[in-house]
């Protein structure tokens, strides 16, 4: 029996190394399993990945609003639309007549008013009606000429006071009107925008000069004058010349002009 000892050593021994390598591969096991269960993990964080991208998608949102009110802006700026104005020669006038706008003066408005009236009304200070004309026909009252800024005070029918075309008929003619149908013209001979009151004097003397050639002798009143006679060319799609823009661009970019803005 004494020789079969040492077999049996082995054979125990080998039992004891094999029992112990079959306990290691449980382990690689255990880790292989559980490896999985760190990827629901990664649930949670994609969704905070879509909450970002909710966010930045609303983000274009405020950055179109003030695009928008930066271009409603430059629109209402003076400047701005005289640098927009489109630069051409002037036509021949040779066949030019007051005619071509139409008698002077109508009521497009159909007001019961001719436009002179309603022009004298809207600029004097105070009107003064001929009897039984419904508060239309005006026959006097008091005003402050915007070219010199001078008032003056009528008692009877303001023959004194005229009605100017800022930008001149024959200027309109020749700067596009020419092209217009008769009805066009008649309209924009009666454009309340176009039309001031003025003493009748500086009136003649202005007569068909575009701002290259005349401007207002009262220097603070330029900038409404040059801007109203931007935007009427603008509403009306009317040609600059080369020189009447230049005016128009140096006159609205002094400083007393930065925030003049287009009347309507």
């Amino acid at each position: 029996m004494k020789k079969y000892y040492p077999l049996l050593t082995l054979v125990a021994i080998a039992w004891v190394f094999s029992s112990c390598g079959g306990s290691d591969n449980p382990t690689p096991t255990e880790s292989i399993v559980t490896s999985p269960n760190v990827q629901p993990s990664n649930t949670p964080t994609a969704s905070p990945t879509t909450t970002p991208t909710s966010s930045s998608s609303s983000q274009p949102t405020p950055e179109v609003s003030p695009s928008k009110t930066a271009s409603t802006a430059q629109l209402s700026s003076a400047l701005v639309v005289a640098q927009g104005l489109t630069v051409r020669g002037r036509a021949a006038d040779t066949n030019y007549s007051r005619d071509a706008f139409g008698s002077a003066w109508k009521d497009v408005d159909r007001n019961g008013c001719d436009t002179r009236n309603d022009i004298l009304q809207r600029d004097f200070t105070t009107s003064v009606f001929k009897a039984g004309t419904g508060d239309c026909k005006v026959i006097g009252g008091t005003w402050t000429d915007p070219y010199s800024n001078e008032s003056y005070t009528f008692n009877e029918a303001p023959s004194g006071a005229q009605i100017d075309h800022m930008v001149a008929l024959k200027n309109a003619w020749q700067m596009g009107a020419d092209l217009w149908n008769d009805q066009m013209r008649v309209e924009f001979a009666n454009d309340p925008l176009n039309l001031r009151v003025t003493i009748a004097s500086l009136n003649q003397q202005k007569s068909d000069s575009n701002a290259a050639s005349w401007l207002p002798p009262y220097k603070p009143g330029r900038c409404d004058f040059i801007a109203t006679q931007v935007a009427v060319k603008a509403k009306w799609e009317l040609y600059v010349t080369s020189s009447e823009k230049q005016v128009f661009i140096d006159i609205l970019s002094k400083p007393e002009c930065a925030k003049t803005v287009l009347p309507k």
